[in-house]
């Protein structure tokens, strides 16, 4: 390999992506980030704002900010905890489900177009080669022994 392969993976992200993106935004007026945290509430319910960050692998304060813009676009519903009012419940509209059922067929669609690229049998070495590489990554990670940095830092 001439390139990195993080690199070559990141190319491969962004154009697998882009299809997604476009048509959620085009369709829907809805970024790719945006779609991400409402197909993790549709898996899985209402959650603590928190939670949503961690499911979505984004950092609080974008979690934050996307979520404004989708209880403004009234695809999503914020319930304050009354007991602790630094923390709020998040969950999909009626609006939002409508949104998430409708789409995901057509996100399924782009996948199974992308994989049309190889073979049954790659598809399956392909699974089984990607869990390896996630626990290889994790590993990695937890090797590190490092604590988790706020994105505005680590940038600087």
């Amino acid at each position: 390999m001439n390139e990195l392969f993080l690199y070559r993976l990141t190319r491969l992200q962004a154009v697998a992506v882009a299809p997604v993106g476009r048509l959620c935004q085009a369709r829907y007026g809805v970024s790719r980030r945006e779609w991400r945290l409402i197909v993790v509430l549709a898996r899985h319910g209402p959650v603590l704002s928190s939670e949503l960050a961690d499911f979505a692998q984004l950092d609080r304060a974008r979690t934050s900010r996307i979520v404004t813009t989708l209880v403004d676009l009234k695809l999503i519903a914020r319930e304050v905890i009354p007991s602790d009012r630094r923390q709020a419940r998040v969950s999909l509209t009626d609006k939002g489900r409508a949104l998430y059922d409708e789409f995901l067929p057509v996100v399924e669609e782009l996948n199974r177009q992308l994989l049309l690229a190889l073979a049954p049998d790659e598809i399956a070495q392909l699974d089984g080669l990607m869990e390896r590489l996630a626990e290889r990554a994790k590993a990695n990670l937890a090797a590190l022994d490092l604590p988790k940095q706020r994105r505005s830092r680590a940038r600087a």
